[in-house]
């Protein structure tokens, strides 16, 4: 079960209208958490994978899985809601360039997450650390892949596609550690 689904379940709500906003408000988030950067090299660290564990985490896989589909494809279509755009790009040639890869990292990161969370992972601190951290280390996967592939592999990958981020990546698996068994805790504690 979800938060979504316990949430849901204990207010009787649900029906297809709640399930289209869920997943709207869920790409918006995910927009605007692009947008929220700090300053870093060799491209600013953004909110955008804590928010796509915490989809998962929230929304289960399929759910999750369809909100970060949703951000991809009005992406694509050239809405401005990826990092840097529009001053870097739009739609599909923004996807085209080196960052395309972690994007694509995005489906995976989500269906772990939300499939870890579905078992239950999400609701301690120490499995919804490890949870968001395996969440989040599978965007490395494409990403690096990607990257190596638009920068050539002679140039160091790693260096500069996850050396720099992997402390911002612990710093948000711990953040959604404390985050979530919270939310789980304060909707159990009132069903009391």
């Amino acid at each position: 079960m979800t938060l979504f689904n316990a949430l849901t379940e204990r207010r009787g709500a649900g029906g297809l209208i709640l399930e289209a906003t869920a997943l709207v408000l869920a790409s918006i988030l995910l927009a605007t958490s692009a947008k929220i950067s700090v300053p870093f090299y060799p491209v600013p660290l953004t909110m955008q994978t804590l928010v796509v564990i915490g989809l998962g985490f929230a929304l289960g896989l399929r759910r999750g899985a369809a909100a970060v589909l949703l951000y991809l494809a009005v992406g694509a279509a050239g809405l401005p809601v990826f990092a840097g755009t529009p001053a870097k790009g739009i739609g599909i040639a923004y996807m085209m360039g080196p960052t395309g890869g972690y994007l694509l990292g995005y489906i995976p990161s989500v269906l772990l997450a939300g499939s870890l969370a579905m078992r239950g992972w999400d609701r301690h601190p120490v499995t919804a650390m490890v949870a968001a951290f395996l969440a989040g280390a599978v965007i490395y996967v494409p990403g690096l892949l990607w990257l190596g592939w638009v920068i050539g592999f002679d140039k160091p990958v790693l260096q500069y596609g996850l050396t720099p981020f992997i402390l911002g990546d612990l710093a948000k698996a711990a953040l959604a550690a404390l985050v979530f068994p919270l939310a789980w805790k304060t909707l159990t504690s009132t069903d009391k």
